[in-house]
C-alpha cells in the first residue's frame, strides 16, 4: 500500500493523546487465562466496553518517548505515512472518511466525521475506561474510534498475523464501518448482550468487515477532498492478503482455540476466521455496501 508522497495529511481528524496520563479508575478485569479470553474474544475489533459490562482499569503509565512530537508535527504528508506507523493511521483515517462521506452523498445522505483518538496504556471514553487489552474499539457514545498502536504488535506476536500496513488499515477501516453502522442506526441490534454464532452481535461485526473490504475496493480511486487526487496510489493483492490474514486472526474460533484450547461456538462476539475473511472478500469484490447485509 502506497501513499501520494506530495499529498497533505489532516491531522484534525485524529487526536494524539500517548502524551496524556490518565488518573486512576475502575476495576481491572481479572488476569491469568481467564480475564484474556473475556477481553480478547469480547473486544478485539470491537465496540466500546461497556457493552459487556467491563470497566479496565490500568496503571496510568506514561507513554514512550516516541509519541511526545505527536501526528500534528510527525504527520504531514502521504511520504510520512508510507513510513510511520502513526501517520499511516491519520492517513487511513482520511482515507477512509472520505470515502464514506462520498458515498453517503452519493446516496443523499448525511456523513459526520468521526475522530480517531491514539492513545498508550489507558484512555477515559463515554463508554467507560478501557486499557489497550481491548484492543481497537468504536465508542457510539462519542462517536470516537479509540486505537493503542502497540496493537498492530499484538497482531504479531499474540495472534500470529503478518500485520503489514494494509492489515493496520484494515483494523482502522472496520471500526470506522462500525461508525458508519451507527450514523444508519444499525449498531444497536448488536448491543443486546447475545452471544453465539448467529448473534447480531456476529453479525454486526461481519458486516463492518465488509463495510471495510468495501473501502478497500475503492481505496485507489476515492479522491482527496484537498488535492482532488487519491491519497492511496497503490493497493495490491499482496496488501489484500494481508488484511485477510489479519482478519483470520482474529476470528472468535482461532482465538478460543489458542487461548482456551476449545473452540465454543455458542460464546461468539465477532465471528470465525472463515467468515471474516468471507465477508471482508464480499465487500473487497463489490465495492458494494448494499451486499454487506449480514442480517440477512
Amino acid at each position: 500500500m502506497q501513499f501520494d508522497d506530495n499529498a497533505s495529511l489532516d491531522t484534525s481528524e485524529v487526536r494524539d493523546e500517548r502524551g496524556s496520563r490518565i488518573p486512576g479508575g475502575g476495576a481491572t478485569v481479572g488476569g491469568g487465562i481467564v480475564g484474556i479470553v473475556v477481553l480478547v474474544v469480547g473486544l478485539v475489533f470491537g465496540i466500546g466496553p461497556d457493552q459487556l459490562g467491563l470497566s479496565s482499569g490500568g496503571d496510568g503509565s506514561a507513554p514512550s518517548s516516541s509519541s511526545v512530537a505527536g501526528v500534528e508535527q510527525a504527520c504531514r504528508t502521504g511520504r510520512d505515512a508510507d513510513t510511520k506507523d502513526d501517520c499511516r493511521v491519520v492517513a487511513v483515517v482520511n482515507s477512509v472518511q472520505d470515502f464514506w462521506a462520498q458515498e453517503s452523498g452519493r446516496r443523499h445522505v448525511a456523513y459526520t466525521k468521526a475522530p480517531t483518538v491514539l492513545f498508550t496504556g489507558r484512555v477515559n471514553t463515554a463508554c467507560g475506561d478501557a486499557t489497550s487489552e481491548v484492543g481497537p474499539f468504536y465508542c457510539p457514545a462519542d462517536r470516537t474510534v479509540y486505537l493503542d498502536l502497540g496493537f498492530f504488535g499484538d497482531l504479531r506476536t499474540k495472534f500470529g498475523a503478518s500485520a503489514g500496513p494494509f492489515a493496520q488499515a484494515y483494523v482502522v477501516a472496520h471500526e470506522y464501518g462500525h461508525h458508519v453502522q451507527d450514523l444508519q442506526g444499525t449498531l444497536g441490534r448488536s448491543q443486546n448482550g447475545l452471544t453465539g454464532a448467529d448473534s447480531a452481535s456476529v453479525k454486526t461485526e461481519l458486516q463492518a468487515d465488509c463495510y471495510a473490504g468495501v473501502w478497500a475496493h475503492h481505496a485507489t480511486t476515492v479522491k482527496d477532498e484537498s488535492t482532488g487526487r487519491p491519497l492511496i496510489t497503490s493497493l495490491t493483492e499482496a496488501d489484500v492478503r494481508d488484511g485477510l490474514d489479519a482478519a483470520a486472526a482474529v476470528g472468535d474460533d482461532r482465538i478460543q482455540e489458542e487461548f482456551q484450547g476449545r473452540v465454543t461456538p455458542d460464546t461468539w462476539t465477532h465471528g470465525s476466521s472463515a467468515q471474516r475473511q468471507q465477508w471482508f472478500g464480499v465487500g473487497y469484490r463489490t465495492g458494494d455496501m448494499a451486499r454487506c447485509d449480514t442480517f440477512r
